[in-house]
Formats: structure tokens, C-alpha cells, sequence
């Protein structure tokens, strides 16, 4: 990497309330590759996405997420006023030695989602060197993911690969019993993780507005709630699959009158959804089963969040998951 420039493709996508960050986690996990990629390469590049914007909106601008990146990193970090392009190149190349210069938002550009050839070029003008470090996004054939290592010497960075590490365990399935959590909000985006995992796994656990689609394969009125309906046929199938009885779903859910966080919830059994309530969370008789089974666990892996957990009325079941899971003795 000596006297060379390096962009590395980090997962910032952080929470932001109002222009600050409101959970530093991914940001400080990011770090160990990019201080790493400081100290050997001549310049070093950031790119991340933020949210799902629809074109560009300030909002979600990865200006806040640059200042607390050099704040916890101890470097200058400069935003790139775009994510690729002339400006871009002429900022990177006026950056002082040993700053970081943070793209914008990827996907304030259209290209990005459907790894579009072009943004994948203009990305890969940018860099000599792709280290992809964002786990989390990986499997995503993104500009930024795939269209640039396609185009340049690419490496998996730290914090990629310590999760494969930890990932070769779990699929190994080795420890007994093991225990799976799903979350998030479509069932079709994790489809291939659970087809995967559902038949090496003791249980899975699903919560999130995902499991709202198998509530209603499985004969429930799930009301407004997240659901879709192209689905329902897969995920009915895949109930009634051999190894369906694997999968457990949520007791009681958290619903709301609108999606808001000021809304007005209350908790209902599963099967008292009103026609009208939207499901923003797991209730807690569901955090007090799924937690049961996971302090049991030898094993667990836990993939998206409960419910809505940016608002404070609504983050109760992930809450509660991450509770037991930071208490399990297993391997999580």
C-alpha cells in the first residue's frame, strides 16, 4: 500500500437525529482497518452509505458520521462533496497526508443500488486499492461493493474478516444448542440466510417487521404491518418444510395507529392485531421467550433489530434481545 491510495468501503450506515449520531458502534468497529490503512498507504479514501435516500438529501449527509470518525479516530477527516467525479479526485488529492477523506452518501447516487457501471468506473478512478471492510452490506451487488473490486486489486479488511472468522464457526454448528435471531424489516432480503441456516440451527427466533409475512402465511391478520404479499407462498413453504417447526415466531407484538414515534401502541397477542395497527415491535411475553431460549444456547447468532429500535417506544424488544444475548455464556 506504500505510496499508494486506498479506499476502503466501511458499513458507517449509523443512526442520525437531527445532524448527530446516536450510536457509535459501527464507527469505532470501523476504525481498526482504516488506522491500519493510515499507517501504509499514502492516501486513504472512506466510502459508506447512510440510510436509503431517495437522491440526495441532507438529511442523511455523511458529514456528521465524518466528524465523529475523526473525533474517535484522532485524524482530520475531509467529506468529498460527492461520490465520485472531478471535484471528488481534486479533493482527495488536496487532502493533507494522514487525512481521511470520507465520500458522501453512496447511495445519493442512483447508480449505486443497481451497480451501475458507471458510478462502479468513477469509483474505481478514485483509488488503487479496494479494501472491502463492510460486512454488513457485503452481500448486496452494489457499485460500492462489487462494481469497483471488479475493477481493481481488492482485499477483505479487519473487521470483514473477523466476522467470516466468527461465521465459520457458526456454520460449522458445532455448539449445541444453537440458536438463531432474526430481525429487520423484509423477508425477502434474508430469504437465502434463513433457507441456509434454518436446517443447521436448533431454533430460530424471527422478530422484526420481517416476521409480520409469515404471521400472515400462517393465517394471522396482521393488520397495516409491514407485509408482502409476493412472499407469502415462499415463506408458507417454508413452514411447512421439514424443518419448520424450527422457526418460532412472536407471541405478542408492539402495535401503533401510524408509523411514528410519537404514535399511540399498546401490546396485543398475535392474534389480536387490529386492521388498522401497524406492528413496530415484539411484545414482551415474545422478549421473555425468545430470551429464554437464547440464555439456554451454546451458540447464538443474531442478525437485525425487533422493532423500530431508533424510537424510544418501539425499542423495547431489542432491548431486550440484546440483554440476553450479552448474558448468554454461549459463543454469540
Amino acid at each position: 500500500m506504500s505510496g499508494r491510495t486506498v479506499l476502503v468501503r466501511s458499513d458507517l450506515n449509523v443512526p442520525i437525529d437531527d445532524g448527530v449520531v446516536g450510536d457509535t458502534f459501527r464507527i469505532t468497529s470501523s476504525l481498526a482497518t482504516i488506522n491500519e490503512v493510515r499507517s501504509r498507504a499514502q492516501r486513504v479514501i472512506v466510502a459508506s452509505h447512510l440510510g436509503r435516500p431517495n437522491g440526495i438529501d441532507p438529511a442523511l449527509s455523511m458529514a456528521p458520521v465524518a466528524q465523529v470518525l475523526g473525533e474517535l479516530g484522532g485524524f482530520a477527516t475531509v467529506l468529498a462533496p460527492g461520490v465520485f467525479g472531478p471535484d471528488v479526485v481534486d479533493t482527495i488529492a488536496n487532502a493533507a497526508e494522514g487525512d481521511v477523506v470520507v465520500l458522501e452518501n453512496t447511495r445519493f447516487e442512483a447508480g449505486e443500488t443497481r451497480n451501475d457501471p458507471v458510478m462502479a468506473d468513477g469509483l474505481a478512478a478514485l483509488t488503487d486499492i479496494f479494501v472491502s471492510d463492510a460486512f454488513g452490506t457485503a452481500h448486496r451487488a452494489h457499485a460500492s461493493n462489487v462494481g469497483i473490486a471488479e475493477r481493481v486489486p481488492s482485499v477483505a479488511g479487519r473487521l470483514m474478516a473477523s466476522e467470516i472468522d466468527a461465521f465459520d464457526r457458526l456454520l460449522l454448528g458445532e455448539d449445541r444448542p444453537y440458536v438463531v435471531v432474526m430481525g429487520g424489516a423484509k423477508i425477502s432480503d434474508k430469504l437465502g440466510v434463513i433457507e441456509h441456516l434454518l436446517p443447521k440451527v436448533d431454533l430460530m427466533l424471527i422478530g422484526g417487521a420481517m416476521c409480520f409475512t409469515l404471521l400472515g402465511a400462517a393465517g394471522y391478520d396482521v393488520g397495516g404491518s409491514l407485509f408482502e404479499p409476493s412472499m407469502v407462498d415462499t415463506v408458507g413453504r417454508l413452514l411447512d418444510s421439514e424443518h419448520g417447526d424450527k422457526i418460532v415466531l412472536p407471541r405478542d407484538v408492539v402495535v401503533a395507529d401510524r408509523f411514528a414515534p410519537d404514535a399511540t401502541h399498546r401490546t396485543v397477542p398475535i392474534a389480536e392485531i387490529p386492521s388498522d395497527g401497524i406492528g413496530l415491535d415484539i411484545g414482551p411475553a415474545t422478549v421473555a421467550q425468545f430470551a429464554s431460549a437464547i440464555v439456554e444456547a451454546e451458540a447464538v447468532f443474531w442478525n437485525g433489530p425487533m422493532g423500530v429500535f431508533e424510537w424510544a417506544a418501539f425499542r423495547s424488544g431489542t432491548e431486550g434481545i440484546a440483554d440476553a444475548v450479552a448474558s448468554s455464556d454461549g459463543y454469540t
